[in-house]
């Protein structure tokens, strides 16, 4: 039986994810295991999920991209603490006749930074109050900080998000603020915003910030990501390879190949 894997959002064709999995069960000897994307709309994963049968159609696992992450936790009828803490989940596994939904964002922007930068983080600014920025605000709050602070568009938006960081064991101060003129502090500086919203004027404000963490790999390098160049860099593609890590060892059950699949991302994004 071929087993089934795949990512889901919306868009989803820019998406890495095909290339890393897959990359991984080549690696592997996986040769029964298929990854593939999937537009599905906002409003529309439970009706996806549905359609895909019971587990003897070989479905296994789900990586879930915007705009989902919220539906995808709400769908599963068994969820982790980690995705229960962020309020949103990015992997849905196929377990016990359900699924199972668990937040690999966390941890693997944990890994993402840790793995450039072993020095302490005390705060943090946080560009975004999207699901996304949920999750790496979870981060900054295991790496140490004591200060979260989040600028948003709109704050009311960032109800959930705010929340989520308040809940975390650590109990970091979160502050909200706008991103179209409040000071960026802290170690660490995130973006979960598009590209275009990176305008001079808050590249600048970023300036001071020793590490510089943008969640995007495409388009790359995005304004943020240009300007680090006399600072530590952490990328997307740092942190898709760790989340996707953590989601192939759950699908599969095998430890995954990170230097494989970070090269065939490195040549994927090379050829674009």
């Amino acid at each position: 039986m071929t087993l089934r894997c795949a990512v889901v959002g919306d868009p989803v064709a820019h998406s890495l994810s095909p290339v890393l999995h897959r990359a991984a069960y080549d690696a592997l000897g996986l040769a029964d295991w298929t990854y593939d994307a999937h537009r599905v709309p906002a409003g529309g994963l439970a009706r996806f999920v549905e359609g895909l049968g019971d587990p003897d159609h070989g479905w296994r696992g789900l990586s879930v991209t915007a705009p989902l992450k919220r539906e995808a936790l709400a769908l599963a009828g068994a969820a982790t603490p980690t995705a229960l803490l962020a309020g949103a989940a990015n992997t849905l596994v196929r377990e016990n006749g359900g699924w199972r939904a668990d937040n690999t964002d966390v941890p693997g922007a944990v890994a993402a930074v840790r793995e450039r930068w072993d020095g302490p983080v005390t705060a943090a600014t946080v560009l975004g109050g999207g699901a996304t920025a949920a999750s790496v605000s979870l981060a900054m709050a295991e790496l140490g900080a004591r200060t979260v602070r989040l600028l948003v568009r709109d704050p009311a938006r960032a109800a959930e998000t705010v929340a989520a960081v308040r809940r975390h064991p650590h109990a970091p101060e979160v502050v909200v603020g706008s991103l179209s003129d409040d000071p960026v502090t802290g170690e660490v500086v995130v973006s979960t915003v598009p590209a275009e919203a990176q305008v001079p004027d808050l590249v600048e404000r970023c300036r001071a910030v020793p590490v510089v963490f943008e969640v995007r790999y495409a388009p790359w390098p995005t304004p943020l990501a240009a300007s680090a160049v006399d600072r530590v860099l952490v990328g997307g593609l740092d942190l898709l390879v760790h989340q996707a890590a953590l989601q192939l060892r759950q699908f599969t059950g095998r430890d995954a190949p990170l230097t494989r699949m970070r090269e065939a991302g490195e040549h994927a994004l090379g050829s674009r």
